[in-house]
């Protein structure tokens, strides 16, 4: 039988109604058949977001049989990542892959003992005018660092260009691990669920603030000098580790985590779609420093797209952005009750806000929505609070005069695909986005 085009059309959009699955409809002879599709090796779409711009972001869609690797554990994953250079690879991550399953212990340098450590450096007998730089390799500092250090080399990643690393199912990810995109071109990563890396060995600063701190390292996922990459219904959480459930140690919270996405160093044409960062404090950061010597290179590059994510229970950077022309459109915010503010205006951040949902609890204020933190403009339009289209800048500006925020970031976001309605979001972002939910 005959089939018309305008029977091709009502099965194409069928297939695309039916959602999230793994079958797609193409008609072949006489009838239309439901072939495999997959997913692994879809490509960014064109006009989405930065990582569309110029090449485009394919990561390893174009690797052969001999490159796709399917892993179920932390060295079959960094085996994958090694082989072949930067030829087009796929990996396929089953399953939840931890990354230190043996535990903080495993990592520990002969005679470090955190007892001794507290004991050395409590302020009551160290002080707080002083750091812990000069201690030498024997100190519990010393200790400390060579311990840090086994960590370091265990959890972290580097993922070579063209490639794709994507979860199979819905329970796909990895625990403890920092995925490290430094330097190279065109990566893609999708559907896994990231609980991020947790510091066993957090550094003791006495000069951080005026009663000292505790400082971590790992950041979940870093995207650092690269360009072309794309992040894409992945979950990124503390997981089973909540700063809620940290102790404290001479006062201050013993704070065993730090980003989960940080974009940094030059990097540049990244979207970050679809994806979900919940219950967080540092969440996300594009442009790491102020200094002059970091600025020539930033300056110009981070070029970031963030749109429909769900920013779910997180405090802050949601982003912090610096020098970065970055569109964030069709993101849900959803406050928790420690709620500092979701967009950072940073040092000659371009930031362009527009079609958001954020969600407060009764007392937060939309003022908070903005954080001014140096001298930007910013474009802040069309966006929702609580279902009530709402003017952020002017908002802020009432009732925090002190930081009066400039309107106009100064040019006008183009690569986007189609933009949602910002008070329907909540109903389309919290129902999509995050790893196992891929179409």
């Amino acid at each position: 039988m005959h089939m018309s085009k305008c029977h091709d059309h009502v099965i194409a959009r069928t297939a695309l109604l039916i959602g999230c699955t793994a079958l797609v409809l193409s008609l072949s002879g006489p009838g239309a058949q439901a072939q495999p599709r997959d997913v692994a090796r879809q490509t960014l779409g064109a006009g989405d977001g930065w990582a569309s711009e110029g090449t485009g972001t394919t990561g390893g869609s174009a690797a052969d049989a001999e490159h796709v690797y399917t892993v179920t554990t932390w060295a079959q994953f960094k085996a994958a990542l090694a082989a072949g250079g930067s030829a087009p690879k796929i990996i396929k991550v089953k399953g939840a892959v931890d990354a230190v399953s043996e535990g903080c212990d495993a990592f520990a340098a002969p005679g470090y003992d955190f007892d001794a450590y507290l004991k050395k450096y409590a302020p009551e007998t160290w002080g707080l005018d002083k750091d812990l730089s000069g201690e030498p390799a024997d100190s519990p500092e010393g200790l400390r660092r060579a311990s840090a250090d086994n960590q370091d080399q265990t959890i972290k990643a580097n993922v070579p260009a063209n490639t794709t690393i994507i979860g199979v199912g819905k329970n796909a990810g990895f625990k403890g691990a920092s995925l490290q995109i430094k330097g190279v071109d065109n990566v893609i990563v999708r559907n896994l669920t990231f609980e991020s890396p947790l510091d066993c060995f957090p550094q003791w600063d006495p000069t951080d603030t005026s009663t000292g701190a505790w400082n971590s390292e790992y950041d979940t996922t870093v995207v650092y000098g690269s360009t072309h990459v794309w992040l894409d219904h992945n979950t990124f959480t503390d997981g089973s580790h909540p700063d809620s459930e940290a102790p404290a140690y001479f006062g201050a919270l013993y704070q065993q985590h730090d980003g989960e996405l940080d974009i940094v160093r030059g990097s540049n044409h990244v979207t970050a779609s679809w994806n979900i960062f919940a219950d967080h404090d540092k969440t996300l950061m594009i442009g790491n420093s102020d200094s002059e010597s970091t600025a020539v290179g930033d300056r110009g590059k981070l070029k970031v797209t963030l749109h429909h994510n769900l920013f779910r229970n997180v405090i802050e950077r949601a982003p912090r952005v610096r020098f970065g022309q970055v569109d964030s459109y069709n993101n849900h915010f959803v406050a928790g009750p420690d709620y500092v503010y979701s967009l950072g205006i940073g040092k000659e951040s371009r930031l362009v806000a527009e079609h958001n949902a954020f969600t407060l609890p009764k007392g937060i204020s939309p003022a908070k929505i903005l954080k001014k933190w140096m001298e930007a403009p910013v474009t802040a339009a069309d966006n929702y609070v609580n279902g009530k289209k709402t003017d952020l800048i002017a908002v802020h500006n009432a009732e925090i005069p002190e930081e009066t925020l400039q309107p106009d970031a100064g040019w006008t976001p183009v690569l986007r695909t189609k933009v949602d309605s910002a008070k329907a979001l909540p109903g389309i972002v919290d129902h999509r986005a995050g790893a196992g939910r891929i179409c």
